[in-house]
């Protein structure tokens, strides 16, 4: 299992077209992916999950992934949050 924190850098948060490139992404990979924020856990995997979490622009979230390509889907998914989730 790995886990990173990132901060969420899109001026409107995460509403539908990010969760939709994020839950894309996490879909490539075989690993369980979830996320944690305010104590909570969601599916990265699911759009409803991460439209669920209201998650808005400065928050910090922490991605977890846990499965054979743990690594690579970690490393994509903090990438895409950082480079803006085509914003």
């Amino acid at each position: 299992m790995v886990s990173q924190k990132v901060v969420i850098k899109n001026p409107t948060g995460l509403h539908l077209r990010p969760a939709g490139i994020l839950c894309k992404e996490a879909m490539q990979y075989k690993s369980s992916i979830t996320f944690t924020y305010r104590g909570n856990t969601a599916n990265a995997k699911s759009v409803l999950s991460v439209l669920g979490a209201c998650i808005k622009c400065g928050d910090e979230i922490e991605f977890i992934c846990n499965g054979a390509d743990e690594e690579q889907a970690l490393k994509a998914l903090v990438d895409a949050v950082e480079s803006g989730l085509g914003e």
